[in-house]
């Protein structure tokens, strides 16, 4: 093409445009875009007053993640609004003025404010929002321009042969862009699903660790399948093939299959639950903060977390301290000399252990219940006590009664001059010469 011919083709396009944009069309269909645009504003508007939970900033309390969520949506209103509005002026506009270019020009600038707000407001994951930017956003407003059967075509014409299998970079792009979206909206529904499922007090914490296990599962199973069906993979071939497939993991992965069915025997008999004090047969202690298909989490009270296998508990001993009972029974042991007034000596302890505000005390309480001393022996330097007292809850962590109770009773011995002995021996000399 030569620069006359250019010249020419520019002046009959600007020509073209120009007699466009000053046509009744072109500011009939500006007036329906202003009044699309108008009317999508006052109902957002409209909806965020009279609307509690989108009027007014949630407050900590109940499923306040979710209230907070929708909260959120309220940005999301007015482009939403606009896009279908938008919606239905295009189809008016094509119906009655046989032309719709400016409306669905701004109706992909519509999509485009929508989509950076759904960005900015739900999703945290970098690599997502860089999906979404550079693959989502191209994608909608191609759809929304009427462009989207025709690049599809085009990519679906650049292509690679693998055997017998044809690969296409549409099919590619495809399955880029609808695994990652599945994948994003599995695991937001799986968190405000389980969250919904463990905020029902009326059942049982075991009952809802069991319900929220099975959701999980069986939407990852969904997950699977529909990405599957993206990916055009006959499902049929794919039962044959899995189940050939089974066998071989069924020696393979023998303990991953033992710890999954291992987790849910746990879930079902409920023997332990969330917030359980355990103590394996290896001597560590825990409380149980998360309840999986494959292991228990136990998070010990110096900030470590304990990976125990759900087979573990299916197979061997251990100690669960507060399952059924939170009220755990101590004891204290000590000497004191053998001049000390015994009788005087178990009245201050009594009342020394039951002034700590962790301990079990008061007339109240059954009588075997409340904090007592007693002689449990006589050793070589000393008589052996025994302090025994009652406490809601593991003397550990945030609930170190022992320690303040030695102090408090070595503070007592102190005051009422009683001494705590120490090995002593008596050398007798036979010749004193």
């Amino acid at each position: 093409m030569s620069i006359k011919e250019l010249e020419s083709y520019i002046s009959q396009l600007g020509l073209s445009f120009l007699e466009w944009a000053t046509s009744p069309q072109f500011y009939a269909q500006c007036g329906m875009a202003i009044l699309a645009i108008v009317v999508s504003y006052v109902i957002a508007t409209l909806l965020k007053k009279y609307i509690p939970i989108l009027s007014t900033e949630p407050t900590d309390g109940p499923l306040f993640s979710i209230r907070k969520a929708i909260h959120d949506t309220e940005d999301l209103l007015f482009p939403l609004f606009s896009i279908l509005m938008l919606a239905i002026t295009v189809e008016l506009s094509g119906l009655m003025l046989h032309q719709s270019g400016l409306l669905r020009l701004v109706q992909g600038f519509a999509v485009i404010i929508f989509l950076y707000t759904f960005i900015s407001h739900f999703i945290k994951k970098q690599i997502i929002k860089t999906l979404i930017k550079w693959i989502g956003i191209p994608i909608a407003i191609l759809q929304v321009c009427g462009w989207l059967d025709d690049v599809s075509k085009f990519l679906d014409t650049i292509n690679m042969q693998l055997g017998d299998i044809n690969i296409s970079l549409f099919d590619l792009t495809r399955v880029v862009v609808f695994g990652s979206v599945l994948f994003w909206l599995g695991r937001v529904s799986n968190t405000v699903g389980q969250q919904l499922i463990r905020n029902q007090e009326d059942l049982e914490l075991g009952t809802r660790e069991v319900f929220a296990k099975l959701f999980e599962v069986g939407l990852f199973v969904v997950i699977f399948i529909l990405l599957l069906q993206v990916m055009g993979i006959n499902l049929t071939a794919l039962a044959v093939f899995g189940g050939a497939v089974g066998v071989g993991l069924g020696f393979g992965l023998q303990a991953i299959a033992s710890n999954f069915i291992s987790g849910i025997i746990i879930l079902l008999d409920r023997s332990i639950t969330v917030g359980d004090y355990i103590e394996l047969e290896d001597g560590r202690t825990g409380i149980i903060r998360e309840l999986k298909m494959r292991s228990t989490t136990l998070e010990t009270f110096d900030g470590k977390d304990i990976m125990v296998p759900n087979e573990q508990f299916i197979t061997t001993n251990f100690i669960n301290w507060t399952h059924k009972n939170k009220k755990q029974r101590y004891s204290i042991e000590f000497q004191v000399a053998y001049k000390t007034d015994l009788h005087k000596l178990f009245d201050i302890l009594r009342k020394v252990v039951a002034s700590h505000p962790q301990v079990i005390s008061g007339e109240a309480v059954p009588i075997e219940e409340r904090p007592d001393a007693e002689i449990s022996g006589f050793g070589d330097s000393g008589v052996d006590i025994l302090i025994e007292f009652w406490m809601e809850g593991i003397d550990d962590g945030p609930n170190r009664v022992g320690a303040d109770l030695l102090l408090m009773i070595w503070d007592a011995l102190k005051e009422n001059d009683m001494e705590i002995p120490f090995p002593q021996r008596e050398v007798k000399i036979l010749n004193p010469q």
